[in-house]
């Protein structure tokens, strides 16, 4: 009994995980989250940046995220594949057989919206989308979103409702749509209704004048499981956030460089006393910090811990299952050309589609699903030069340590091995050196590393915050080649 009450405790104890998606409201909304159930008395942490739609869905259907902020239009076409604009309690019934809910509505809607340069929309005389089918297939060059590529109620609905001639092009960021449009190197964008730079002079937003896009109403979206006592205090956000609140704070952070944390503690803090300024009031805008201030941010010690412990422990799992296959396609050449070719296979596979899969498979975000795909990834160099190491030792000298007595495990390990080690180590070193880049990618799970701070950039388009992670990640690169270079050197003499 009393092991089933501490269990009971540690259960109890275990924080709320609230997740969001990797751009600038959903940062915030998600932090907001945090630290209004924090406040409540209920434990919780903020999972950032955790990719697109299909992954925080995954990880909701798995518990390892539960609750995160979505819109209802995204609910209703990408997650049920439904249309039309359902009610709160239709959605929610539709979402039961999943283990969901879409429940406490923020009280906005953050619908999609088209814009472009003022001046060249008055240019060829845009008001609405439905002037953009007039305009020749090439005449606009389009920054879309990925996303909004490829939603059912994006461009392809706008398309089709308006039979618009141009074609989606290369997609973009949209963090960093909004400089490519006032650069000029685009065109058309597409844009959130509360988006900061939409306040922002010299851009013109086109009317949907046949009411394409759905309605984005801001819900948080939970498992049915979580924890009452979390859902009773997420309750007391319910419509205390307007569209114009939400275009404020997205400001405070893209245009004024507030952090994510500030801003959202501003909007939670109680009313004002003796002078203090009201919650969600935006304070004097100190500016972003300087690129040397955004590197050695007191975030930089766990960073790189967090990175070097996905590259190390990566590369050890890599080697330890990526040797044994290699000396298996070495001794048995019938298995080879199968070993490589499914180890060359995995290096194919799109390194969100892989998280996205483990995530499903593993029940979890965070740390594993990342060191399982950098594990995978890391495959191919070891067993190939594994492989190749082997196969470059002469036939003789296995023959000879035969005929000296040794057995076929001596020779591999006392011969055959130690001469096919500078290969091998060659492979590790690969491995060792692609995996620093490609753990980056490990911020849209959840596993932090110098990735974090990419993906927050690009979110806010900040870019001393995105070279604040990309250099230390390059250094950091060198430092494993150096360090894998004086091995090699050492282990030669």
């Amino acid at each position: 009994m009393l092991i089933l009450a501490l269990l009971a405790g540690a259960v109890q104890a275990a924080p709320v995980v609230v997740g969001s998606k990797r751009f600038t409201e959903s940062y915030i909304l998600g932090e907001i989250a945090r630290q209004t159930l924090v406040r409540g008395g209920v434990p919780a942490v903020h999972r950032q940046g955790l990719g697109n739609t299909g992954i925080l869905v995954e990880a909701l259907s798995s518990g390892a995220v539960d609750v995160y902020p979505e819109y209802t239009g995204t609910i209703v076409r990408e997650i049920l594949g439904q249309g039309g604009n359902p009610s709160l309690a239709a959605i929610d019934a539709a979402l039961a057989p999943r283990g969901l809910k879409a429940a406490v509505p923020l009280g906005f809607d953050n619908t999609y919206a088209l814009a472009m340069r003022e001046d060249q929309a008055q240019a060829l005389g845009i008001t609405r989308i439905s002037d953009l089918a007039r305009l020749a297939p090439g005449q606009l060059k389009l920054g879309l979103s990925h996303e909004f590529r490829e939603r059912a109620d994006g461009w392809p609905a706008l398309q089709r409702a308006y039979g618009l001639p141009q074609r989606g092009g290369a997609a973009l960021d949209h963090g960093l749509a909004y400089q490519a449009l006032r650069a000029g190197q685009v065109d058309l964008i597409d844009a959130y209704a509360t988006d900061a730079q939409l306040s922002r002079p010299g851009l013109r937003v086109l009317v949907d004048d046949r009411h394409v896009f759905p309605r984005y109403e801001a819900v948080l979206l939970m498992r049915t499981a979580i924890d009452p006592r979390a859902l009773a205090v997420l309750q007391g956000l319910q419509g205390r956030i307007s569209a114009t609140a939400m275009r404020t704070m997205n400001a405070q952070v893209e245009l004024d460089g507030r952090s994510f944390a500030d801003v959202a503690r501003d909007f939670v803090a109680p009313p004002p006393v003796l002078g203090r300024p009201a919650a969600g009031a935006a304070p004097p805008a100190p500016g972003r910090p300087g690129f040397l201030a955004r590197l050695f941010a007191p975030d930089l010690g766990r960073l790189l811990a967090q990175h070097l412990a996905l590259v190390f422990g990566s590369v050890a799992a890599a080697v330890l299952l990526g040797v044994p296959l290699g000396i298996t396609a070495w001794r048995r050449p019938a298995l080879a050309g199968w070993v490589l070719g499914a180890v060359g296979v995995l290096q194919t596979v799109p390194s969100l589609a892989l998280l996205a899969f483990l995530i499903a498979a593993l029940g979890a975000i965070g740390f594993w699903p990342a060191l399982v795909a950098l594990s995978l990834y890391g495959l191919l160099p070891v067993v190939r030069n594994t492989h190749a190491g082997l196969a470059g030792v002469p036939a003789g000298l296995g023959m000879a340590a035969s005929a000296l007595g040794l057995t076929p495990r001596q020779t591999l390990w006392s011969v055959q091995l130690p001469l096919a080690r500078p290969t091998l180590l060659a492979g590790v070193k690969t491995a060792a050196v692609i995996n620093v880049g490609t753990a980056t990618v490990a911020a849209f799970v959840g596993a932090g590393g110098l990735g974090d701070r990419i993906v927050a950039g690009l979110a806010v388009n900040d870019s001393a915050m995105m070279l604040a992670g990309a250099l230390p990640a390059a250094l950091l690169a060198l430092g494993v080649q150096g360090l894998f270079d004086a091995i090699e050197r050492r282990l030669g003499r």
